[in-house]
């Protein structure tokens, strides 16, 4: 079994055929997928999605991109809606100086909010990072002193130095379809190096579709393809990827049930 852990299943991309979506990516022996929230304002469309599906889950939070629209939003609202039993992640929130398209003092004010209410529930705090490694290592070692919290560096695309200062302060590094671009060596030497049981699979769909569905609209039953090539990168099985990763998932979002054998 895989699991899809970051895709976008309530984005328009999807309308009318998620059932559909589910069954593919069962038939590709993907087992759960959790669907992220980019706005805590559309929250009740990212869980609808999950209570429509036993093998999905979801989380709650603001993407760097809408920080300074959800400002209001607190820890408090974050851990009241994180209760539902859906609901396995907080996120995903960070930098993008990328794009900046929002302020960074908002993002910063808004990442911060996002790990204190991952500090204060227990849930993997899912973390998007682009753009901005020095600043991003800099906040997570300082509220990492401040109490610890569970985390994920998603969909990996930063440089060596960020995704070891994560393993260093006990968070998990997470693989798109940008593993498997031509262009992607830097980030496969990066697959290569980091700690077998500190490593997570995803899509981001409907983004990054991987080799060879490039170009096309993304989903949960691609995470097959990103899966082999993080096994050919590593040198291992494609079996052992599978349980490799997913055995860490359950181990950083231990509010999701392990499906029956």
């Amino acid at each position: 079994m895989l699991v899809d852990s970051h895709c976008h299943l309530d984005f328009p991309d999807f309308d009318g055929e998620r059932d559909a979506l589910v069954a593919r990516a069962h038939e590709a022996g993907i087992g759960v997928m959790v669907t992220i929230c980019t706005r805590v304002r559309k929250f009740d469309q990212v869980l609808a999605v999950a209570e429509a599906h036993d093998s999905v889950y979801c989380s709650v939070g603001t993407h760097p991109h809408n920080a300074d629209e959800e400002l209001d939003v607190t820890v408090e609202d974050l851990v009241r809606l994180s209760a539902h039993p859906k609901v396995v992640a907080i996120g995903e929130a960070g930098l993008d100086y990328f794009y900046d398209k929002a302020p960074r003092a908002a993002q910063a004010q808004g990442f911060r909010t996002h790990i204190a209410a991952a500090r204060a529930t227990g849930l993997p705090l899912v973390i998007h990072a682009r753009s901005a490694d020095e600043d991003m290592a800099a906040i997570l070692e300082e509220e990492m002193g401040k109490g610890a919290f569970p985390a994920v560096l998603h969909c990996f695309s930063s440089g060596r130095d960020l995704a070891l200062k994560g393993v260093e302060l006990g968070l998990y590094v997470s693989f798109s379809g940008i593993l498997t671009f031509r262009n992607s060596e830097d980030i496969r030497a990066v697959a290569r190096e980091l700690p077998a049981d500190r490593l997570l699979v995803e899509t981001d769909a409907p983004y990054l579709a991987p080799q060879p569905k490039r170009g096309k609209r993304n989903e949960p039953a691609y995470t097959a393809y990103t899966a082999a090539v993080l096994a050919e990168t590593r040198g291992v099985s494609v079996e052992e990827i599978a349980e490799q990763t997913t055995e860490n998932f359950f181990r950083l979002f231990s509010k999701v049930p392990r499906p029956a054998a």
